[in-house]
């Protein structure tokens, strides 16, 4: 058992992991409480002991999976001194580093969360925006360095990595090859360079 979690939280958070991966690629329609219970040996009973309802455990496999994800998109980039570097980091990690099955989780709650389920969408929307500030604060840091281009908008700047990188997760997923992803990761770069990094000239 974890340090300092109870029996029950030990169970709920394991539920909670296998209901991510299984979200994560099947989407909320297609994961049934039934692969929820095969996946974690439980009754319906058992799970829902821990969750009022489906739609609180997708929202909970949601923050999970999105943690994942965040967590290995930020890897390593701290030691990274300058800014459009870190950048370019943070979208080789996007494409190389791979967490839970099934692709970005944000792209895929996204459809999830126009169906219906709001309490999906707050969180998707959430996540959203925290991939949007963490992008800015590395700009606006860089701006302050001099390392990034001071007459840039860092929101918009953010907001062309992330929807570059999630339009060829989208292509990718579709053709089932990463020839869009690695295309991204090519033209993101570049675009880093290009655009946002200050010239030492």
């Amino acid at each position: 058992m974890s340090v300092g979690l109870s029996k029950g939280q030990e169970t709920r958070q394991r539920i909670i992991a296998e209901a991510a991966s299984i979200f994560n690629q099947r989407g909320y329609e297609g994961c049934s409480i039934q692969a929820i219970m095969d996946a974690t040996g439980l009754e319906k009973g058992g799970i829902y002991r821990h969750f009022e309802s489906k739609e609180e455990l997708a929202a909970e496999a949601f923050d999970y999976a999105w943690s994942i994800a965040s967590t290995k998109r930020r890897h390593n980039l701290e030691s990274i001194p300058n800014h459009a570097d870190r950048l370019k980091q943070h979208i080789a990690n996007f494409v190389t580093r791979s967490g839970l099955p099934g692709g970005c989780p944000l792209l895929n709650s996204a459809v999830d969360s126009d169906n219906g389920n709001p309490v999906l969408r707050d969180r998707v929307r959430k996540a959203l925006r925290n991939w949007q500030t963490f992008l800015r604060t590395i700009l606006e840091e860089g701006i302050h360095a001099d390392t990034i281009r001071a007459n840039i908008d860092p929101l918009a700047a953010a907001n062309n990595i992330i929807s570059g990188l999630e339009g060829a997760m989208l292509i990718s997923r579709i053709e089932r090859n990463d020839q869009a992803l690695r295309q991204a990761l090519e033209d993101l770069s570049s675009y880093v360079d290009s655009e946002l990094r200050q010239s030492t000239s």
